[in-house]
């Protein structure tokens, strides 16, 4: 959170002031800090936008993709503190810093007002300061209130009763609830003569099936209406001259209503094929959902069986190495006695830490020993417990430690700081030296041969007089002298050197002359006056700073926010943009797959039409030929009677010919009449029979021509319905070729 605000102060020089801003010297309060603190939290980028699974992809306002979702991250460290500090307190925070650099600075002490926690300011303890944008507690109160006895009511008098405020009346209704009722009561009823009233034609609708009436229970009721109408404007069956008109009415509603039933088939059907497809659809993700399970029961006891089998090869590993280990610490197989002193001292020993393999188990009962707490076991008893503890455990200020001052006014170091410093050097050589480990020796293996020191040779002697000797010998001893002379020089020399700063020091405050303490006292003075300077010049600069700081960071904080808002932006775009994408290629998937479906329904109908187109034909030519049928044979009939009619008076006409001719004949015409009689009875028979085969073979041919081109028109549409099928294929399939073409070269 950046803060800043940007006034001319009057006391800055005129180089630093800038031009165009308020000449008063007014500051920034604390409405002004916490409107800044509102408007910095209350940024579009402490939201959250966490996506929904479920409705990742929808568009719809009740069921967002998203939801919004308050950070509460704070970007901002805990242990700095956003409180608003006044005036006094940033004075008091800079004198702390000056009397930090400058020790010769003595701050004063701080005195505190009585709060006046039990007079006039109770009511300021008793809540806690909601302080906006932070972790609430629930409100406690701080100062327990002070126990007092319950006050009791005098006993009252039993003349008069009391009168309780509230009582209890029970009611009972005369309707039944609604989860108790039955089908609703149908009283009987009587139709008055020569009247039959509309109501009668639903009597057939009962409770649960057409009652209450719904929307087709309405649409029955007005076709019924409208046949009522229909059948009062047909025409009487006693007119005769109506007779045409009235059949015509009738096919005309007989095909409504035959068009009307089909479309109510149609409509079950596609009912019943969306059943279908649901119940399919449903077995199949059952399906899926029992071979998951199959599958996921088969990984899982895989991969059980798989984990088992590591563990035992692991466990092996460890037992193999755990082996070879012990066998190569005892390479010659020598029993060794236990060494309990060894144990003992070793705290990783069995002693300290038996293995559970062997056979002991130290914390076998370990659990009856754990603490259970409610407090602590439970997530109520951590959120009471959290609730119970003040404010400064939960949220921890951390001060930073003040530096421990370890040189003088002058810069140098203080005797306490050395002889701190070498006895931590004296401590860590001891420490080292104590912790160091002897290493211990190796056990030989085989004999070594131990080599002997070489013997020093002798020093040579040279033999002289014994003046010269002499003289030698003192001219020597003085040479070492001098040597051993310029080695302590040296060594003054080296000392006065490396303490030379804490010569300076002893020069600098024990200063005997007064010439001196003079020289050292205006050096002090000019050494404050620089310190002093120095800290206005440092002031001014960091004033100068934090202006220049504060215009950045809200330079910065703009073209962040721009940015920021120009990548959501960015990001929506695409999103968007993909969205469509995708939307885009769906639309066109299905437009492909409903112009497939549009064509096998067009072909369907199609077989559809032609098969009704068949159907009518035949049951056309079923009546035609029953037609025919009735008429040949009433035909027939007709014909017959009245041949026999005729054959019945020419066979009177003939009986009395013939027994007139009887009465007449002689033997001869006998005769002569029993010869035309054979003849006629033998030859016609002959000629009948000669004229059917005729007559068949005849016929023969025009059924053969009659077969053969029936067959040849329906190889002919079978042949073009085959050919029209194919060619519907190989546009369907160039009409999803080229739509994925085109979906290919859009992406």
């Amino acid at each position: 959170m950046i803060f800043c605000t940007v006034r001319a102060a009057p006391d800055l020089p005129p180089e630093l002031s800038t031009p165009g801003l308020d000449p008063l010297f007014i500051v920034s309060s604390e409405k002004d800090y916490a409107q800044a603190n509102i408007q910095a939290n209350l940024i579009r980028n402490r939201l959250r936008k966490v996506p929904r699974f479920r409705t990742m992809f929808s568009n719809l306002i009740h069921y967002p993709r998203y939801s919004l979702y308050w950070s509460k991250a704070d970007p901002v460290p805990p242990f700095i503190r956003q409180e608003w500090k006044r005036h006094e307190e940033k004075h008091r925070e800079a004198l702390w810093h000056l009397a930090i650099t400058d020790t010769s600075f003595q701050m004063a002490k701080e005195v505190y007002a009585d709060p006046e926690v039990t007079g006039k300011n109770r009511y300021k303890y008793f809540e806690r300061p909601f302080l906006p944008f932070h972790q609430q507690m629930p409100l406690n109160v701080v100062f327990a209130v002070t126990k007092t006895e319950p006050y009791t009511f005098p006993p009252t008098s039993a003349k008069y009763p009391p009168i309780p405020s509230k009582c209890t009346v029970g009611t009972q209704t005369d309707y039944r609830d609604a989860e108790v009722q039955t089908d609703p009561y149908s009283p009987e009823y009587v139709v008055c003569q020569e009247s039959i009233p509309e109501l009668l034609t639903l009597a057939t609708l009962t409770w649960g099936r057409g009652l209450p009436a719904g929307q087709a229970e309405v649409e029955m009721i007005e076709r019924a209406r409208e046949k009522r109408a229909w059948e009062a404007t047909l025409p009487c069956l006693s007119d005769t001259s109506q007779f045409e008109k009235r059949r015509r009415m009738m096919n005309a509603m007989e095909r409504k209503e035959w068009a009307f039933r089909e479309q109510e088939i149609e409509k079950l059907q596609e009912i019943r094929l969306e059943v279908l497809k649901e119940l399919l659809k449903k077995r199949d993700e059952n399906q899926n959902e029992v071979n998951m399970k199959h599958l996921n029961a088969q990984w899982s006891k895989l991969q059980e069986a798989k984990e088992a089998k590591l563990a035992q090869i692991q466990h092996r590993h460890v037992s193999a190495i755990r082996k070879l280990v012990g066998k190569g610490k005892n390479i010659e197989g020598k029993l060794e006695r236990r060494n309990i002193i060894k144990d003992y001292s070793d705290y990783a020993s069995q002693v300290y830490g038996p293995l559970s393999r062997l056979g002991r188990f130290p914390d076998n009962n370990s659990e009856d020993s754990v603490v259970k707490n409610h407090y602590l076991n439970t997530y109520e008893g951590l959120v009471e417990l959290e609730s119970c503890l003040p404010d400064f455990v939960t949220q921890p200020r951390i001060r930073p430690p003040k530096p421990k001052v370890t040189t003088t006014k002058a810069g140098f170091l203080k005797r306490a700081a050395r002889m701190d410093h070498e006895l931590a050097e004296v401590h860590k050589a001891i420490l080292d030296k104590k912790n160091k480990v002897l290493e211990p020796k190796k056990l030989l293996r085989f004999l070594q041969r131990k080599s002997l020191p070489q013997p020093r040779l002798p020093t040579p002697t040279l033999e002289m007089s014994s003046n010269e000797e002499e003289d030698i010998e003192m001219a020597v001893i003085y040479l070492q002298k001098l040597l051993r002379g310029r080695v302590v020089q040296n060594t003054m020399f080296e000392g006065k050197e490396k303490r030379l700063e804490l010569i300076q020091e002893l020069r600098t405050s024990h200063a005997l002359q007064e010439d001196d303490r003079l020289l050292k006292k205006a050096e002090k003075q000019v050494t404050l006056a620089l310190q002093r300077q120095r800290n206005l010049h440092e002031h001014k600069v960091s004033l100068v700073e934090n202006h220049l700081a504060g215009l950045e960071g809200r330079v910065l904080a703009d073209m962040f926010d721009f940015l920021s808002k120009e990548l959501v932006r960015l990001q929506e775009e695409r999103r968007i943009h993909a969205f469509a994408m995708l939307a885009e290629r769906q639309r066109r998937m299905r437009e492909a797959e409903e112009s497939g479906r549009r064509q096998v329904e067009q072909r369907r109908l199609r077989e559809e039409d032609q098969i009704f187109k068949e159907v009518v034909k035949v049951h056309q030519s079923t009546v035609t030929s029953y037609l025919e049928d009735i008429i040949l044979n009433t035909e027939e009939n007709t014909a017959e009677e009245q041949a026999r009619a005729e054959i019945e008076k020419m066979a009177e006409e003939i009986n009395d010919i013939a027994y007139e001719m009887e009465s007449r004949r002689t033997q001869l015409q006998s005769e002569e009449i029993v010869a035309e009689l054979v003849y006629s009875f033998l030859i016609p028979e002959v000629q009948k029979d000669f004229v059917k085969e005729k007559v068949r073979n005849a016929q023969q041919k025009h059924i053969l021509a009659a077969h053969q081109i029936i067959h040849r028109h329906t190889e002919a549409m079978l042949r073009k319905n085959f050919v029209e099928q194919q060619q519907d294929e190989v546009s369907d399939t160039d009409q999803l070729l080229e739509e994925e073409t085109q979906n290919e070269k859009n992406n």
